[in-house]
């Protein structure tokens, strides 16, 4: 995957490069290192710099963004399952500054993610920056900077390395998508309940709770 760019289909426009990594904005994609030689060095230098965080896909930067809401939002559903998992030493729950290689090449940035004791390597928390972790469960809340191929790429990379359970959050429309395989989900609305399925047995918040607007 990370030389992808050098192969068929070649790379002959920016709109290639673009609808390559998702139809995304061209304002997340950096131009320094040019794209298909940028390097997990360069995602930790760049956070280092400019504080900014990026994710690592076919060799180009790709600038992860959050609007308040949906930073509000995933904070508030990470402390949630922190104040779940911690308790029970079940694992470590992650924000959205929790950067992670699935492969070689790959380097992403989950708005919540939570690994579980028996994938941490010798059942610890990893110091690296960028450390090799395959979360069983993983959360993105959508943004208007997120296209529909983005995420349906993201969910092939997910469940692709072994990712157990997707919840994608989606604060506009107030639902929460959960997948089970990036061909398989369903749709909870508000009222219903999210539960953490195999992946977090117990676990269940409300969609009534989760969309809770924290000042009333």
């Amino acid at each position: 995957m990370a030389n992808a760019l050098t192969q068929s289909p070649p790379i002959q426009t920016v709109a290639d490069l673009l609808a390559r990594l998702g139809d995304i904005p061209a304002h997340r994609v950096r131009f320094q290192p040019i794209p298909g030689t940028a390097t997990e060095r360069d995602v930790i230098d760049v956070e280092a710099r400019e504080n900014r965080l990026c994710e690592l896909v076919e060799g180009t930067l790709v600038e992860k963004t959050m609007g308040y809401e949906e930073s509000a939002l995933a904070l508030w559903l990470a402390t949630i399952l922190m104040n779940y998992v911690r308790p029970r030493k079940l694992g470590i729950v992650t924000g959205a500054d929790g950067t992670i290689r699935l492969m070689p090449g790959l380097v992403r940035i989950p708005d919540i993610a939570f690994v579980s004791r028996n994938r941490l390597p010798g059942r610890k928390l990893p110091k690296e920056p960028i450390p090799d972790l395959i979360p069983d469960l993983v959360v993105e809340v959508l943004s208007k900077s997120n296209s529909k191929k983005e995420m349906r790429r993201k969910l092939r990379e997910y469940f692709g390395v072994g990712v157990r359970l997707v919840w994608y959050i989606d604060p506009k429309t107030q639902t929460v998508q959960v997948f089970t395989s990036a061909n398989q989900s369903t749709t909870l609305k508000t009222g219903q309940p999210l539960d953490g399925g195999d992946v977090l047995a117990g676990f269940q918040i409300s969609l009534s709770e989760l969309f809770s607007d924290p000042t009333d």
